[in-house]
């Protein structure tokens, strides 16, 4: 059986990637990686990896990661690729924080840290969410309770993390596994054009542009985003039954 290891993105959990794995879960054996309690993503990576090592059944997994999950990802592959079958980078990038970026992201914290946490969802709400979407109670609900799940302290953590991730730009092209590139046309966080430029350094990689949808791909465009992932299961494991 097909294993998957779903990396969330920033104050996201596992609801993040509901959709899919309600779908993929009769055929897919589904883990969600820990990005919680860390200020790293190479430690975030390593404590992934090092999970995969001691897993007794041994099968190579297929890493999904979300934006910062996808930040996760890119640098698991750097330090263990061998360890992995393939791998799929939604809305998301390879390149570090630049100082504009940066700042923006030491704001937040520092809105956070004095009191007024609650305030920072709805402050990032139109930049996970299309306008569209941002019509939909059920969805923003779901952010707001993801993200209060994390809580303030591992959205510190995060943020920093973040911040001093490492560039990938050049070390795309070492990575030769087959790879989904996906982003949401109208995603204001990490545009289509990062994806584009990814998916045009990796060796394998169909790239999924969905129209109208924003940053949280998973949730806004969900059935799109499940067959995009089907069918990076069959191109790594044919005989895999799975929905395409």
């Amino acid at each position: 059986m097909t294993r998957l290891i779903f990396v969330p993105g920033l104050l996201c959990t596992e609801q993040l990637f509901y959709p899919q794995i309600k779908a993929l879960s009769a055929t897919c054996n589904i883990t969600i990686a820990e990005t919680k309690g860390m200020d790293s993503i190479a430690q975030m990576a390593r404590q992934l990896i090092d999970e995969i090592e001691h897993d007794e059944d041994g099968d190579k997994p297929i890493l999904v990661g979300l934006s910062m999950g996808g930040y996760v990802v890119l640098e698991a592959l750097h330090l263990a690729q061998e360890k992995f079958s393939g791998f799929a980078l939604l809305s998301t990038s390879c390149r570090a924080d630049d100082a504009q970026r940066k700042q923006q992201r030491k704001e937040l914290i520092a809105l956070s840290e004095i009191g007024r946490f609650k305030g920072v969802t709805p402050r990032l709400l139109p930049r996970f969410l299309s306008p569209e979407a941002l019509k939909d109670q059920h969805l923003v609900q779901t952010v707001m309770d993801m993200a209060a799940e994390i809580g303030q302290k591992n959205f510190t953590l995060q943020q920093t993390a973040i911040m001093a991730r490492q560039d990938h730009l050049d070390t795309l092209s070492s990575f030769n596994l087959p790879a989904l590139v996906c982003c949401g046309q109208l995603d204001v966080l990490t545009p289509p054009a990062l994806s584009i430029e990814m998916a045009e350094r990796l060796a394998d990689a169909e790239l999924v542009l969905l129209d109208n949808v924003g940053h949280l791909s998973t949730l806004e465009a969900a059935e799109a985003v499940t067959t995009a992932l089907s069918r990076l299961i069959k191109r790594i494991s044919p005989s895999q039954d799975v929905l395409v």
